[in-house]
Order: structure tokens, then C-alpha cells, then sequence
């Protein structure tokens, strides 16, 4: 049963082109979460910005709220918290706060910050902003453990004799997970403090090649400091669409993602134009993108999980809007239908079930036929000819 411990989740930015309404969008994104929540999916990690017009969630926490009010099961996450724009203090309260408020099902994603507009608007250098992580993530830790007062100066914020009034309702505390990109800061701080792990950087070209080196610092980080590193606490983060088959899947996201790419990533924040004239072509072959039928989404997580050379925890998909809102709510259920059971280990005694019954159909069924055409005898009555016609053995038996 190999990788019967797989979750699958959403990374959710979210993406909302500009000129759309934004309070429309905020509830889409409530009512994919609840959607996912019933499909049986595992997280959803809600990201925080506040510039450039299409990332519109400001407040992760004010969202996972409201999310855990509509949903039962999933887990809700912050994907991420930009530590250095708030006081540890506050950070590690309110996701304190949401712990109780969801009985367990928070999780505290933790990074510098993605987008420069954000740190200039509020006066923060970008060479401090992974500095101003870790620091404050060493604070956040402290505090979770509830064991004495936390006292700490550093150039931008302190702590004195600071406690948290509230103690986790998890124990010992909420999952937390710092990201990691191209650079080996989130897989440091992660790893000094043996929290999870999600992999941004596998949904970028020549990503997939590189996590297993990632994790690798992960795991000499965590062993330097006492811990035993676990895979399970490692999720990586991928773009994907299904259809019922490739072409079908490639034709309703095209043009989706050539908006996002060009109007977004490259016109808004900057980015070179790709030189690929199909770069969701060259995005599958790659691993980086999974856009297909379900077989071959399914070819492309194991491609993507023997990348990691071991193993990894979970996947996320970075909920986009490339195709259109009853495409994307299909093809979250074709995967939740036909792919995620493969990785969970749930079809393995389905199958093994049929295929005992079909290879025993003669000897196992067999006397059933002859139970039910003697009820038909004993009675005096004729076996239907219906039953004769549909059913195997049935003429032998009463020949």
C-alpha cells in the first residue's frame, strides 16, 4: 500500500485576474474550500498580500473562520503568514485562537514575505525580510511551548516576559510549515525546528530536479539540531487541471493561463517572458505542471514523487482560475474521484476484492445457481428462461 499516507490540499493565493468582482471572488474561493471539504480533501492553505490587485486575501486568519463555519473536515492553514509583517506575539495568539475555534484543524504557514510591494508599502528592506523569519519563528516556537515567559530584542521587535494566555488546543501545538523556493532559507528555518515544509519551488521550471537537494538540507538542518526528520511534514506544491482526456484538459485552461502568466506574473510583478510557445506542454513534460485524464495526472504525482527520491508527505495544487468555474469544480472532483485513491491506498482491497470474486466466479457462484434453479423445481415451477439466458451454469444445471 504504498503511499497510503498521501494528503492531497490547495494552495490558495488566490489568483483573481483584475476587472472581476471582488467580493464575488472571496466567495468563490469559500465555496471551492467547501466544495474540496466534501470531495475529501485533506488542507487548503490561504495565502496573505496586500498589493498588485489580484491576490485579494489580506487575512488569512479572517478567512479560515469564516471557511471552518461552512466546512467539517479539512484542515485550514495560512499558506503563508508573512512573519515579518506582525509581532510573533500576535501571530502565535491568533492562530492560538483559531485552534480552539476549530477544534484542530489550523495549521500556521510561515514565510518572509512574496510579494516586494507588500514590504515597500510598509518601509521593510528586502535583504531583512528571511532574516526577520527566522527570528520571529524562533519566538513563535518558544511561545507554543507555554513553558515560562519568552523574553527576546531583537532590531524590530521584543518580548518581554511574554506568554501566551491561551495554550494550544492541539498538542502540542497546530501544525506549522515554513515555505521554500529556490533559496535554502525555508528549508533552514524548517528544519532548526523540525516543522513542515511546503515546496514552492516544484511548481517552477526546473523545480522538480531540484527539491530531493532541498530536502537534503532539510534533513542535516533537523539532525544538527536533535531532530529526526519526517517526510510526512514535507508537501509539495504543483499546478494541475483535469479532463476527461489531455486535449481536452490542455483546450479549457490555454487561455486562462496565458492571462495569468502575462497580465500577472509578467506585466504586473515583472517576470521575463517565457520562451516556450507552449509552456503548458512543456510544464507536463517537465513535472511542473499536471494538465491531462486522470491516468495521466496520476503518471505525473508518482514522476513528481520519484523527484524526492523517498517520498513526500502531501500535494497541493495551486488553485488557479484557468479554466472556467464549472471546469475547475470538475476537475478537482476527477481527481478526488479516480486519482487520489491511488496514492491513499483505498482501491488496493477494492481490487484485491474483485479480483478474488472474479477468479472464484465458478466455485464461489456456481452452487448459487443451483440453490436458486432447485427453489424453481422443488416449487414445481420451470426455471424463466430470462434467468436461464443471463446467468452462467444456469442450462447445465438444469439440463
Amino acid at each position: 500500500m504504498a503511499h497510503r499516507g498521501l494528503t492531497f490540499g490547495i494552495f490558495l493565493a488566490p489568483f483573481h485576474r483584475v476587472g472581476e468582482n471582488p467580493t464575488l471572488g472571496i466567495e468563490r474561493d469559500l465555496e471551492l474550500v467547501q466544495w474540496l471539504d466534501h470531495l475529501g480533501y485533506d488542507e487548503a492553505w490561504i495565502g496573505e498580500h496586500h498589493s498588485a490587485g489580484w491576490e485579494t486575501i489580506a487575512s488569512p486568519e479572517i478567512f479560515i473562520a469564516a471557511a471552518a463555519e461552512r466546512t467539517r473536515h479539512i484542515k485550514l492553514g495560512s499558506g503563508v503568514t508573512s512573519l515579518p509583517y506582525h509581532h510573533p506575539l500576535m501571530v502565535a495568539n491568533r492562530f492560538v485562537q483559531l485552534d480552539h475555534m476549530t477544534r484542530g484543524r489550523v495549521m500556521l504557514g510561515c514565510g518572509p514575505g512574496a510579494l516586494p510591494s507588500d514590504a515597500y508599502m510598509m518601509g521593510i528592506e528586502p535583504s531583512t525580510q528571511r532574516k526577520r523569519m527566522e527570528q520571529s519563528l524562533d519566538a513563535i516556537m518558544a511561545l507554543l511551548k507555554c513553558d515560562g515567559p519568552v523574553t527576546m530584542t531583537t532590531d524590530w521587535f521584543e518580548l518581554k516576559e511574554a506568554t501566551l494566555h491561551l495554550a494550544p488546543y492541539s498538542d502540542p501545538h497546530f501544525p506549522i510549515a515554513c515555505a521554500s523556493t529556490i533559496t535554502p532559507s525555508g528549508m533552514l528555518a524548517a528544519g532548526k525546528h523540525g516543522v513542515g515544509v511546503l515546496s514552492i519551488a516544484a511548481a517552477l521550471p526546473g523545480g522538480p530536479q531540484m527539491i530531493a537537494d532541498q530536502w537534503k538540507i532539510y534533513e542535516d538542518t533537523a539532525r544538527a539540531n536533535g531532530i529526526e526528520p519526517d517526510r510526512k511534514k514535507w508537501r509539495l506544491v504543483v499546478n494541475a487541471h483535469l479532463a476527461e482526456d489531455d486535449e481536452q484538459a490542455l483546450k479549457e485552461v490555454h487561455v486562462g493561463e496565458r492571462r495569468e502568466t502575462q497580465t500577472y506574473f509578467e506585466d504586473t510583478l515583472g517576470r521575463p517572458p517565457g520562451r516556450s510557445d507552449d509552456p503548458l506542454r512543456e510544464g507536463v513534460q517537465m513535472g511542473t505542471t499536471l494538465v491531462g485524464s486522470p491516468d495521466t495526472v496520476a503518471k505525473g504525482i508518482q514522476t513528481l514523487l520519484d523527484f524526492t527520491k523517498g517520498g513526500c508527505g502531501g500535494i497541493l495544487f495551486r488553485a488557479h482560475e484557468w479554466a472556467t468555474r464549472e471546469q475547475t469544480m470538475r476537475s478537482y472532483e476527477l481527481f478526488a474521484r479516480y486519482v487520489m485513491p491511488r496514492f491513499q491506498g483505498s482501491l488496493d482491497t477494492i481490487m484485491a476484492s474483485n479480483a478474488w470474486a472474479k477468479s472464484n466466479r465458478r466455485t464461489i457462484f456456481g452452487p448459487n445457481v443451483a440453490a436458486i434453479t432447485k427453489a424453481y423445481t422443488d416449487a414445481g415451477r420451470a426455471v424463466p428462461e430470462e434467468f436461464r439466458a443471463r446467468t452462467p451454469g444456469a442450462r447445465d444445471v438444469t439440463s
